[in-house]
């Protein structure tokens, strides 16, 4: 995280000078005007003229002040908006180098929080936190300064009260954190829950468990809200005592200023300069009052830092690298020797795994549920590592494939289609701008999707949803896209386990074109049945996993 944030930065040099300039001028802005008030106060009381000059000067100063803090938040605005897209950007691009077990591990709406809530609190971090607590702590310290050349006094009086107001932040902070923490993971669960409902809306409602998943969700809700209840109850807490604390000083600066002795004279001070100094106690307490408030912007973010850090700090993928990786495979040989692997170290999923699938061939997996036939595919595939044995594929290691590679080898049928938010030919390329008009219309013809199509008004620029095609035609469009790049590979996964018969038909009729003159290999029973495909049986009646061919 700390290098998106330093890469961020570099990239907005100028807006980073230009802010720096603009604090400068707001902080001078701030301090100056009390003390062109004093004089002319001081004047007044003297009984002397004032010069047209001076109050043109004070109005000016304050106007200076107001249009520096104006163009201030405007640049701050503008760099935390920087900071959160640049942020996006650098967590879209770890997303790309994550292993695919990370998305087994983590629900959807776990990681969409961190790219949605946790991201925005970054900007409210420098926005309303980091940058605008510098701001006020600069200010402070150019009042302090000033105070204490006009009364030593109410110099020491002021800093002496920080004192406590230091601890009494601190426990504040501390608090308001752990309920910011709270918050966060009753909303990641939350956004977990929405999701999986919707997913499963349709089981929900046959089995009547509606009022199942109304808890799980009413509980992240109640949670978020108790969080927030103890936040606000400390923010409500903490806000008076600045006020209070700055009333209380100008009240003992007055009564020690109106004491004979040398109290007199080490709180005394002219007129002109009680004006001032009363100005600058006020002004002193307001930014020591937006700390408060930026502190707790600052707890918010801090708690969405945390979980930014870590999604950065996941264990990344091994990439595979393009250069030094031959222009085509030799073969489309497939073989799996001695296999093992496991989603987690205490349960194997593939136990010695050993088969072969020749060029050009025709097999299918089949065995009972369980047995780790779609594990084998995404091994295949080289989403996962194995943990002993080799996959190769045309004689290179599986989980070596270039990533640039693996759409022109492998074409996967899944058993549910995929649908992206897009037009229909974005569903055919899946946005890879390589594959021509050409390769889409190939690919539609293949999988006999070509009249379907053209009946649309917009053709393959029609908005592609899930009502607007059957089940069968879904899956056509599933298998378009796994030729589209004409691979020499196709992995078909239960593609006719969820259709009708006259669907599956279709199916089949699309198939036969897919497969002709490619390696393939499917899961499923009917078709291995109707095509003629050689059978790889995995595992025994006994559940043991057996080795094959």
């Amino acid at each position: 995280m700390k290098a998106v944030l330093l890469k961020i930065i570099s990239k907005n040099k100028l807006l980073v000078i230009g802010i720096v300039a603009v604090i400068i001028g707001a902080v001078v802005s701030e301090v100056i005007p009390p003390l062109v008030l004093e004089e002319i106060v001081n004047r007044l009381t003297d009984r002397e003229n004032i010069a047209f000059q001076l109050i043109m000067t004070y109005f000016l100063l304050l106007a200076m002040s107001n249009a520096f803090n104006a163009l201030k938040q405007i640049l701050i605005t503008i760099f935390g908006q920087k900071i959160t897209h640049g942020m996006r950007s650098g967590m879209c691009a770890k997303l790309t180098r994550l292993p695919a077990d990370y998305f087994v591990s983590n629900k959807p709406g776990a990681v969409v929080s961190r790219f949605v809530g946790d991201a925005d609190t970054l900007e409210s971090l420098f926005t309303k936190g980091i940058i605008g607590m510098a701001i006020d702590a600069l200010k402070i310290i150019g009042i302090l300064a000033v105070v204490f050349t006009k009364s030593a006094g109410l110099g020491i009086l002021m800093t002496v009260s920080g004192v406590p107001l230091f601890f009494i932040t601190k426990y504040f902070r501390k608090k308001m954190l752990g309920a910011q923490l709270k918050n966060r993971a009753a909303i990641s669960k939350a956004n977990s829950y929405i999701p999986e409902a919707i997913k499963n809306i349709r089981t929900i409602h046959a089995y009547a468990k509606e009022e199942f998943m109304e808890e799980k969700y009413d509980g992240c809700i109640k949670d978020s809200f108790d969080a927030i209840n103890e936040n606000n109850f400390l923010d409500s807490s903490y806000s008076p005592i600045i006020p209070l604390l700055s009333t209380v000083l100008i009240a003992v600066m007055m009564i020690c200023s109106a004491m004979g002795g040398e109290l007199r004279s080490f709180f005394g001070m002219s007129v002109g300069t009680a004006v001032a100094v009363i100005s600058y106690v006020t002004k002193v307490f307001k930014p020591l009052e937006e700390i408060a408030m930026e502190i707790q912007s600052v707890q918010s973010a801090i708690a969405g830092v945390r979980r930014i850090n870590e999604f950065f700090e996941e264990e990344e993928r091994e990439i595979p690298m393009l250069e030094g990786f031959p222009e085509k495979l030799d073969s489309t040989d497939i073989k799996l020797e001695d296999v093992h692997f496991g989603y987690n170290e205490e349960h194997e999923v593939i136990k010695g795994t050993t088969f072969c699938v020749n060029s050009g061939e025709f097999a299918t997996l089949t065995g009972r549920t369980g047995l780790g036939k779609s594990t084998i595919f995404k091994l295949i595939l080289g989403l996962y590592k194995v943990k002993s044995g080799k996959i190769l594929v045309g004689g290179q290691n599986a989980e070596m494939i270039p990533d640039e590679k693996k759409r022109e080898i492998f074409g996967y049928v899944e058993q549910d289609f995929s649908l992206l938010l897009g037009t229909i030919r974005e569903q055919v390329t899946m946005r890879d701008p390589n594959i021509t008009d050409e390769q889409v219309k190939k690919a539609l013809d293949i999988a006999c999707l070509t009249e379907t199509i053209n009946s649309f008004e917009n053709g393959l620029e029609t908005k592609c949803t899930a009502t607007q095609l059957s089940q069968g035609q879904l899956q056509l469009l599933s298998i378009a896209r796994a030729v589209a790049k004409n691979p020499s590979i196709l992995l078909l996964d239960e593609i006719t386990a969820n259709l009708d018969s006259s669907t599956e038909e279709q199916v089949m009729n699309a198939l036969r074109a897919a497969t002709e003159n490619r390696t393939v290999v499917s899961i499923s029973h009917r078709l291995y049945e109707t095509s003629g495909s050689r059978e790889i049986p995995l595992g025994s009646a006994f559940g043991d996993q057996g080795k094959s061919f």
